[in-house]
């Protein structure tokens, strides 16, 4: 039974964003750390060498998650994976064989993967007994040699995404960290992986610091919002987990999203004055697993007791005032919401 292309893309999105956020993590926690520690203890570098290899295996993980949850079986899901792994433009020929670096085009692996997954719904089950040899050959040669002949246009397009904002955050830094904010706020509680664009698009330095201020400043303010509502350890999870929980809430009443967007661009714009960065690959996370306040640490090159209190500030003390102003403002005085919009049952 064929799915529609919607459900086709939703599955890839999704899928792809749980495979980033595995397959990078690792290094996205570690390496800098590592990196700091090698000269010291040498034998560590071996970490780096298994989080390298974690960022390789991006567009196979992807593929992985992809066909987890589209339920495609054993063959379908490893024929979109050697798909995936020629899409993703991270392997390359040398005379001494192949090459690898880093965690490839994130959004041509998931054209790739889009591409062999419409291919493997069309053929469905017409190959009976013959499924195991000629699926993973029709899937590799087409859904890969697409996704081979797709990679430097896409990559073209990501590069040139990259580089205007890059310039924009040069050239109207808080201008920029405050649209940065408010955009990765509004990433974080749709159905979109914050993550995957972040990494898709290479999003580095004060633009990938105010993200992931912004994305901080909507999840403690979520959290914040329906405490009266939500058990203690639903009001955590917005911020020690993903604020994406309340996505069905905000969908269903989207004006719940304005004080929302309204703290995130204050933080996001206050991130570019004190020149707090990132990476693409630390870009997306806010608070969750430490991320963004590691990486803003990273990004200033030294750890020193002013920066930690300030990092200390921008991602905790911070957003937790504005969420109470906020809620002030806008459940008590205005009446513009109240806790139990952003109610939450799992029973």
């Amino acid at each position: 039974m064929h799915i529609s292309g919607k459900k086709i893309i939703m599955n890839t999105l999704n899928g792809l964003s749980t495979g980033i956020i595995v397959a990078l993590v690792p290094g996205a926690l570690l390496n800098q750390l590592i990196k700091a520690l090698v000269p010291s203890f040498p034998a560590l570098s071996i970490i780096l060498t298994m989080t390298s290899l974690a960022t390789i295996m991006l567009p196979v993980v992807s593929a992985a998650c992809v066909g987890m949850i589209g339920k495609l079986s054993p063959i379908q899901t490893t024929s979109l994976a050697l798909a995936a792994v020629c899409g993703a433009g991270n392997f390359h020929f040398t005379k001494q064989g192949f090459s690898a670096m880093g965690s490839g085009d994130v959004i041509n692996i998931a054209v790739t993967i889009m591409v062999g997954y419409l291919l493997i719904e069309l053929l469905g089950a017409k190959f009976k007994a013959y499924t195991v040899l000629l699926l993973p050959t029709l899937v590799l040669l087409i859904g890969g040699g697409i996704g081979m002949l797709t990679f430097k246009p896409v990559q073209a397009i990501t590069t040139f995404i990259g580089m205007i904002i890059a310039h924009l955050t040069n050239l109207q830094p808080i201008l920029t960290g405050a649209i940065m904010g408010v955009a990765f706020a509004l990433l974080i509680v749709s159905p979109i992986s914050s993550v995957g664009i972040a990494t898709a698009v290479g999003i580095h330095g004060i633009a990938s610091g105010s993200a992931n201020l912004g994305i901080t400043a909507a999840s403690f303010a979520l959290a914040i919002y329906g405490w009266k509502a939500n058990s203690w350890g639903t009001s955590l999870a917005h911020f020690l987990g993903s604020p994406k929980m309340q996505m069905a809430n905000l969908m269903t009443k989207p004006k719940l999203l304005l004080p929302l967007m309204i703290n995130a661009a204050l933080m996001g714009g206050i991130g570019s004055i004190f020149n707090v960065g990132g990476s693409a690959t630390s870009a997306g996370f806010g608070f969750s697993g430490l991320i963004g306040p590691i990486a803003a640490l990273n990004s200033w090159g030294s750890n020193t007791s002013g920066q930690i209190i300030l990092v200390t500030i921008l991602f905790l003390i911070a957003p937790i005032i504005l969420g109470l102003v906020s809620n002030y403002i806008f459940n008590n005085k205005l009446h513009y919401f109240s806790a139990q919009d952003f109610a939450l049952n799992y029973e």
